[in-house]
């Protein structure tokens, strides 16, 4: 049965109307690039059309009639009588340039719908072309439906016009509020100067030796995160149950020692405070994966069923299983490593990752971590976009819970500079802090 010839989703009025908004009112071209690209438009001519406008808007010249006619004819896509004509039809269709959201809305949802029938059709040809394993082909599928759904369909290029008015718009927003340009904070201050948050799609390594703490800074920054952005984070725990992350959490929040928790012995008081912060804690929006192995196909199928998600914790990247068995465990967790970075990537929000390092670091008279020491391979620390080492001095030479000060060895940023920061270390609560730098010790 042969398929019915069928039109793809558009909006006319609705794009004739965006087009017209920007015309009467030139400034609402930063409202209009942040949401809308030039493919979002359908008909070649308005994608032309908006082109132009955001390209007057680059150049900071006024985006009226006369400059956009002039841009047209230039660039040989109307001559000077069609291209006046259809414009003044732009501005004189706009119902209101008050009700742009709403034109926008409508245009982008139109957009949405081609770029599901597209992936739609990509889905049933490589269905058909059965090439390579099922559950590489389902997880093709169910990463392209999500792309659309959050609006990261793929394109095959992005315009370096369409990059630089988002760019510009960014740049606009940063001055009248610096904080603005911060990725997602840690809230440790001192690391977040260096850092400048964790940017969106980043893959942020914690490596340390066991015993040294880089489960309970993950901890620490997943529940900052948590607390501060009000976004979903979802911590995949390899090694410790949901229950044992609780008890940590719970210790670190209500400054009660673990080892009182874990044994039970706990005074009245300290049931009053546990109620408390147990209460302040299930209001943060944690999700917690304990499952043992895991892929990072499994993870990303999971993720997806998560609204809203500001980070992601994992603890950690030697327990990750390889997609496929490899007899050559440095080539299995290089594969793991990239398939870390393009999950970032994909979601677009910071990934941290613990990861063990070998034993080289105990061999030299200074036992602070350096790149080298990163276990299995080579191609974490190239996939990485921020290595941290935790390093504590204390640990090797007396009882490692005690309350002592921890180096956080910023070996590698790729948006920065390469930096220790000093924190504080309360091994009883396993809770990194602040170091206090107002009084002397």
């Amino acid at each position: 049965m042969a398929e019915i010839e069928r039109t793809m989703p558009f909006a006319l009025e609705a794009e004739q109307s965006v087009l017209g908004a920007i015309l009467l009112s030139p400034e609402k071209i930063n409202q209009v690039a942040e949401v809308l690209t030039e493919d979002d438009f359908y008909l070649p001519e308005h994608r032309e059309i908006y082109a132009a406008m955001r390209d007057l808007f680059i150049q900071s010249r006024q985006i009226d009639i006369v400059t956009l006619i002039d841009m047209l004819v230039s660039r040989g896509t109307y001559d000077k009588e069609n291209g006046s004509k259809y414009i003044r039809v732009i501005a004189e269709t706009v119902p209101a340039s008050t009700n742009l959201k709403d034109y926008m809305t409508i245009v982008k949802e139109k957009s949405t719908l081609r770029a599901l029938i597209e992936a739609a059709d990509e889905i049933r040809e490589e269905a058909y072309a059965a090439k390579g394993e099922v559950r590489f082909i389902v997880d093709n599928a169910e990463s392209k439906i999500y792309n659309v759904a959050n609006g990261n369909e793929l394109k095959t290029f992005v315009p370096l016009s369409d990059a630089l008015a988002k760019t510009y718009i960014n740049l606009q927003n940063i001055a009248r509020d610096p904080e603005a340009a911060a990725g997602v904070q840690t809230k440790f201050k001192s690391l977040d100067d260096v850092l400048v948050g964790m940017g969106k799609g980043d893959l942020v390594l914690i490596g340390a030796r066991p015993g040294m703490g880089k489960t309970s800074f993950a901890m620490n920054i997943a529940l900052n995160v948590a607390k501060s952005t009000k976004k979903s984070v979802c911590i995949f725990s390899l090694e410790m149950t949901c229950e044992q992350l609780a008890a940590r959490l719970i210790s670190s929040e209500a400054m009660i020692d673990s080892k009182s928790i874990r044994s039970g012995n706990l005074s009245p008081d300290d049931w009053n405070v546990i109620s408390q912060k147990a209460a302040e804690l299930s209001e943060a929006k944690i999700f917690i994966d304990d499952t043992t192995g895991i892929t990072v196909t499994s993870m990303k199928a999971k993720l997806r069923k998560i609204k809203d998600v500001g980070l992601v914790v994992i603890d950690y990247l030697q327990l990750i299983q390889g997609e496929r068995h490899m007899d050559n465990r440095v080539l299995e967790v290089g594969d793991i490593s990239r398939g870390l970075k393009m999950l970032a990537k994909d979601l677009g929000v910071p990934v941290v990752c613990c990861a063990q390092l070998s034993r080289a670091n105990e061999q030299r008279t200074d036992k602070r971590p350096m790149l080298s020491d990163l276990r299995d391979s080579g191609a974490i620390e190239q996939d990485a976009d921020v290595v941290m080492f935790l390093y504590r001095e204390e640990y090797y030479k007396n009882d490692p819970t005690v309350q002592s000060e921890a180096e956080c060895i910023i070996a590698k940023n790729r948006h920065g500079e390469a930096k220790t920061v000093k924190l504080g270390w309360i091994g009883a609560y396993t809770k990194f802090t602040e170091l206090d730098k107002t009084h002397d010790e």
